[in-house]
């Protein structure tokens, strides 16, 4: 006999998801090298796209250890600023350490909840998000928050993930454990990974959320890494959403799970590594006021 699948708790859900990514923040901040090279050109082509130039003031929601903030930070130059923002406290250490090694000092680093910006209305003239809204439980009413805090003519960008098929490094991974955990499909308006990454998904949810002029570039991410056990190394050590996915499992499982995902990734070796299939979104839309007719931005 079947069990009902159990209603999404989003709360219970990001409660999971902090507990994760505090256990997981160290390694994050240690894989800094391998997420610039693999995610650098998307997050350039976020930058762009957002408008980001000299001086202005940007705010950086689900910024994990805030290798994009140091992107930002250096972008906007010394008479700009840039509020990187996080659930985890523990991950946010290691944006402050980044910026410091970096010698920064325009990056400011707080703990706060993208759905409950505690920040004023229009006081930043971007907001750029990597890889956090599709995790967001009301994707909704963070895009809402952004906007809210988003100075007339401003705009948020936003990097996803695209389709499973298109992220082969991550989805067989997902797959394999949600089938060992026995785990149902993702209902529809679930977040996780591949939430925002059906053509012309993420547009739509920019475009419900109040944003005008959006647009999306996809772009060619590719994982680069010596073999598939660096890459289940890295996935293992600081991916919180499979672990999130393995937590119903007993931990003499969870390693048998590891190595048959190592098995499949394989795949993806050649003669010069490991080359995982990755493929990026990056959507932006703009604060635009209409007033009789005229059009502010």
């Amino acid at each position: 006999m079947e069990t009902a699948t159990p209603p999404f708790d989003p709360v219970k859900y990001k409660n999971t998801t902090h507990d994760q990514w505090q256990s997981a923040a160290e390694a994050w901040y240690k894989w800094s090298n391998t997420l610039n090279k693999w995610l650098g050109p998307a997050t350039d082509k976020m930058v762009e796209m957002a408008g980001i130039a000299t001086g202005h003031r940007v705010l950086d929601v689900a910024a994990g250890a805030g290798e994009q903030s140091i992107t930002t930070a250096r972008k906007v130059g010394p008479s700009g600023y840039v509020l990187a923002t996080d659930i985890s406290s523990n991950i946010l250490e290691f944006a402050r350490k980044m910026a410091q090694q970096a010698g920064l000092n325009n990056i400011e680093t707080k703990v706060m909840d993208g759905e409950n910006l505690t920040l004023q209305d229009e006081t930043f003239d971007a907001v750029i998000s990597r890889v956090g809204l599709i995790y967001f439980p009301d994707q909704q009413k963070a895009l809402k928050e952004m906007l809210r805090v988003l100075k007339p003519g401003g705009k948020v960008a936003a990097i996803v993930y695209s389709t499973p098929e298109k992220n082969k490094f991550f989805s067989v991974p997902v797959s394999i454990i949600r089938n060992r955990a026995k785990l149902p499909p993702p209902l529809p308006g679930q977040p996780g990974p591949f939430s925002l990454g059906a053509e012309g998904i993420i547009e739509k949810t920019f475009q419900q959320a109040g944003f005008k002029n959006v647009q999306s570039e996809r772009v060619n991410s590719p994982l680069l890494l010596p073999s598939a056990k660096e890459c289940v190394r890295f996935e293992k050590e600081s991916f919180g959403a499979l672990h999130q996915m393995l937590s119903g499992l007993p931990d003499a499982e969870k390693e048998s799970v590891w190595e048959e995902i190592e098995m499949e990734l394989k795949t993806f070796e050649t003669g010069n590594g490991f080359e995982g299939p990755c493929e990026m979104v990056v959507a932006v839309g703009e604060k635009v006021y209409i007033t009789n007719e005229v059009r502010v931005s």
